[in-house]
């Protein structure tokens, strides 16, 4: 007997297929349909959303964590401009890369196509639901998606909406399946269903994206934690250190692209360093720094050997003195997770060496690791961050949801 897993992927399958003749014109209709679908659905989805808000609150969840989950008017208005952009952006699929005519008269290129079927285990944050859907819509996939059970009420109003949106320009509901089911089973038969499901791509915690890395036989896009940093050069601006600092870390703290470690040259520790916890106070954020942080200030409480590699989603920060950029690159690379890095300075060379020395996604100079996102990159939304170095790396957006296949045209050759 068939079983819900087994029957969301069979009906997936079949979708792609259809989605993966739709025109341009028609996934970019179907966008935009969807898109006014959630603003018209709004109140509903807040409705739902207020629920588990409220369930994560009786649980003793922490506020960052909570805001993560929470959906406001602006937040399904992002999520509605997202799916617009989307609309916007050039379709990948039937790009050819190159076409090359061979000695023996054959023409050999490569074309963009979608992947299939894109399975999605994804926690807490309900906008990924829309997000995930557009790309792999705009990308002619099929998507099956599984939240977490802390955000179902938000993800299952959206999936309503979305198929609302679908429904009215006539297109295929299938295209977006939502795993109603929030145990731990679905989600272990759900990483065994090679040939059904063509790529798995977690999205959360740690444990999350460890399990299915380390017991998935479909293939897996890994999207990591971040662990990001913030280094304070010699030659740094104080102020424009301390600002960004300040957005790097509490513009919204439950999220992979916030600074969670800061790196400070001795030089510039003696005044920057008061003017970052000042501001970081201001946020009630707790600094845990090595002894000549604290030597700085009497705020920064002793930091551990595991602060240095923790991703805390939380108003903590790690605080590190350095002697040279050359021990701030070694001890970045040594602590971070491939996320996110950003150098405060005024020496160009010190920046050069920064961006091409640091083993991460997205290195950043004089700027907040918190650019790292899909909307912000202009991709219109993103289907996550990818820290691994194969196929996709950093926001992953339309073309990271394609793969590609040979085309070749000839005229009666045969090989000898």
């Amino acid at each position: 007997m068939e079983s819900y897993m087994e029957m969301l992927a069979r009906l997936a399958k079949e979708a792609s297929r259809t989605a993966a003749k739709l025109r341009t014109d028609d996934k970019n209709r179907g966008l935009l349909a969807v898109a006014d679908e959630l603003a018209a659905q709004q109140e509903m989805i807040l409705e739902e959303n207020a629920k588990d808000v409220e369930a994560a609150q009786a649980k003793g969840t922490k506020q960052s964590l909570i805001d993560r989950l929470a959906l406001s008017e602006k937040r399904i208005e992002d999520m509605a401009e997202g799916l617009r952009q989307i609309a916007a952006l050039e379709d990948p699929i039937g790009e050819v890369l190159y076409m090359k005519t061979r000695p023996n008269g054959l023409r050999i290129g490569q074309k963009r196509v979608p992947l299939g079927v894109v399975g999605i285990i994804y926690e807490s944050r309900p906008n990924v639901t829309a997000d995930a859907f557009g790309l792999c819509f705009k990308t002619g996939n099929a998507a099956i998606l599984r939240g977490g059970s802390d955000a179902i009420h938000s993800n299952q109003a959206i999936v309503r909406a979305i198929k609302a949106g679908l429904r009215k320009v006539k297109l295929s509901q299938d295209l977006v399946l939502l795993v109603e089911d929030t145990s731990r089973d679905v989600v272990n038969e759900m990483m065994k269903m090679h040939g059904m499901i063509d790529v798995l791509i977690p999205r959360g915690g740690a444990g999350l994206i460890a399990n299915v890395v380390q017991n998935s036989t479909v293939p897996v896009i890994e999207t990591g934690t971040g662990n990001c940093h913030v280094y304070v050069d010699a030659s740094a601006d104080s102020g424009m250190a301390a600002d960004i600092v300040e957005n790097a870390k509490t513009q919204r703290m439950g999220v992979c692209n916030a600074c969670e470690s800061l790196v400070i040259h001795s030089d510039a520790a003696g005044e920057v360093l008061p003017k970052i916890v000042t501001k970081l106070k201001r946020h009630d954020v707790e600094i845990r720094g090595d002894e000549r942080a604290q030597a700085i200030s009497p705020e920064i409480v002793p930091a551990s050997e595991e602060d240095w590699g923790t991703e805390y989603l939380d108003a903590i920060i790690s605080v590190k003195i350095v002697d040279s950029i050359d021990e701030a690159i070694a001890h970045i690379n040594k602590y971070n997770t491939g996320h996110s890095e950003s150098i405060v300075t005024k020496d160009y060379d010190n920046a050069l060496k920064f961006q091409d020395e640091i083993d991460a996604a997205a290195v950043y100079v004089n700027a907040s690791t918190r650019f790292t996102d899909g909307f912000e990159f202009g991709f219109g939304a993103e289907i996550g961050i990818s820290t691994q170095k194969l196929h996709a790396r950093g926001p992953m957006g339309l073309k990271a949801l394609t793969t590609t296949k040979y085309i070749i045209f000839g005229n009666g050759q045969v090989r000898k």
